[in-house]
């Protein structure tokens, strides 16, 4: 369990739906919108005459829509949204902003701006991982230096290569980083063979269809004159360069391997255990420097 929202945030978004009268569910019954991230038919009632949270709620809100205050799921304590884990509540307001909940375009932007804002101070943001129907699906994330950095890399990536394809795989690392390092790892490495094939189709390189990643950085590598044969001995610092040109070959086979091991791509057995998002992170961000170097080296090549 982890609280790393304070009161305070808590409190200023609460307020912030409370003030702006938002209808938190939508669209949606509240009974449907608390189903996607409850299981209200076991929760327990708070309401002798009845047995489940789900009777409550259709008690109190639907069969006498009065009874209760609009903002009551905030203080039910079976909902731990005021108090509870950070996950909980950063789900609840993800979910807030689910295209099946909320059709509005410009009041999820407005929503999704408030929420970021009140989030950032305590180091958390809700981001875009997907669209349903042209409309942004949202999960949450930690704000930290090391992220900053990769989303930096990451954005000069795109507007570089332009491409909607890099946009989705750049979208699906960024996003899974934390709930789905597997996912993330893979799509780093799809990332890297993507950039190397643009490089060496640009120069009418040829490329067979079999190669591996290892195959295509090498060849790219040579295209480029990266590989640690390029540098002239008598270049200032040319051991420290050659060492550094070397190590690229090196972090390309481990990022093959980590994805061959925990990432997509590969089927796994049922005891297979996933890594930690700190390792989808340095997978992550190990591919997103690297690109980012192939691609400032391919610039100046031109």
């Amino acid at each position: 369990m982890e609280n790393l929202i304070t009161e305070v945030t808590r409190r200023n978004i609460i307020d912030y739906i409370r003030v702006r009268d938002i209808k938190w569910a939508g669209r949606l019954e509240e009974t449907d919108f608390l189903s996607r991230l409850y299981d209200i038919e076991k929760l327990p009632s708070s309401d002798h005459r009845f047995e489940t949270t789900y009777d409550d709620i259709y008690q109190h809100r639907v069969k006498f829509i009065y009874d209760w205050d609009d903002d009551w799921v905030f203080s039910d304590q079976r909902f731990n949204l005021d108090d509870g884990d950070d996950s909980i509540f950063l789900r609840f307001l993800c979910m807030m902003l689910h295209p099946a909940v909320r059709p509005d375009m410009n009041e999820v932007k407005e929503l999704h701006q408030r929420f970021n804002g009140y989030l950032k101070n305590d180091g958390f943001e809700l981001v875009e991982t997907e669209t349903m129907s042209g409309s942004p699906v949202f999960t949450h994330r930690r704000l930290d230096s090391t992220r900053d950095i990769i989303k930096k890399n990451n954005n000069e990536l795109d507007k570089a290569l332009n491409s909607d394809y890099v946009s989705s795989q750049i979208k699906v690392m960024e996003s899974n980083i934390e709930i789905m390092p597997d996912l993330a790892i893979g799509t780093a490495k799809e990332l890297i063979e993507t950039l190397c094939k643009s490089i060496l189709t640009e120069h009418n390189s040829a490329i067979e269809p079999g190669w591996d990643l290892p195959q295509l950085m090498k060849k790219t590598a040579k295209l480029l004159k990266l590989t640690p044969e390029d540098i002239p001995d008598e270049k200032k610092g040319s051991k420290t360069i050659k060492k550094i040109l070397g190590s690229l070959t090196s972090l390309v086979h481990g990022l093959s391997e980590l994805r061959n091991d925990y990432g997509t791509g590969h089927g796994k057995d049922k005891q297979f255990k996933g890594l930690h998002a700190r390792h989808s992170m340095l997978a992550v961000g190990a591919a997103s420097t690297l690109a980012t170097f192939l691609l400032e080296t391919h610039k100046i090549k031109k």
